[in-house]
């Protein structure tokens, strides 16, 4: 089986991250391929940096379409593209926002969203309605991290994401966190750990989820 994970934004080391997260998971008979949309904006920080990354994105899901993958992720948050991209084949295409936000609810728990910058909280909150998902969200809250800030070494964006996830512990009485950004990927087995409590990334998800549905096909 092969499976197409596609970075929407130009930022090479999330590819490279993204990468990383989904094949730690992944079955041995699927193979990762991890794409980078190098036209599209270096993050997608808002609906303005997500529209601009859709015609890339679909590009990308068309040539790895015809390179003959078997199923599609959309390695952002904000699930950008993901109409469109459903629309341009018959196999199945994932979004990581709404792979978490299943995957929290399949385990039976409520879940805070714990993402980037407050410009994303609105289109997170809005795909939460969309899915179906709603009773299950406590609150989607912003760490004030950007997202290229999850790439610099030395940053102390790990450290302020674990500062939110305890406001969120603590102030919403949630059973599980939603890790809001594809470049989190590989903090939720040590926020788990540190908070005690199931801290889940949609790339993970997305990537059970996505491997599922092909093999169902």
């Amino acid at each position: 089986m092969k499976l197409a994970i596609i970075n929407p934004n130009s930022t090479q080391s999330m590819t490279d991250k993204v990468r990383l997260a989904a094949q730690s998971v992944a079955a041995a008979n699927v193979n990762i391929m991890a794409i980078t949309n190098t036209a599209g904006p270096a993050s997608i920080q808002g609906p303005e940096d997500g529209d601009a990354a859709v015609p890339g994105l679909l590009a990308e899901i068309q040539q790895a379409d015809a390179a003959g993958c078997d199923a599609f992720i959309i390695a952002c948050f904000d699930d950008t593209g993901i109409d469109e991209a459903r629309a341009l084949t018959s196999k199945p295409v994932t979004g990581i926002g709404e792979a978490a936000f299943h995957a929290s609810m399949l385990l039976g728990h409520s879940f805070s969203v714990v993402t980037t910058l407050s410009v994303s909280v609105p289109v997170i909150e809005e795909n939460i309605q969309r899915f179906g998902v709603s009773a299950f969200c406590k609150r989607v809250r912003a760490s004030e991290v950007p997202v290229l800030e999850l790439e610099r070494p030395g940053s102390d964006a790990e450290q302020r994401i674990s500062d939110e996830i305890a406001l969120a512990i603590k102030e919403d009485q949630c059973d599980a966190i939603v890790l809001g950004c594809a470049g989190m990927a590989d903090l939720a087995q040590r926020l788990s750990q540190q908070h005690n409590v199931p801290v889940i990334d949609g790339v993970a998800a997305a990537t059970g989820i996505a491997s599922a549905l092909a093999a169902m096909q």
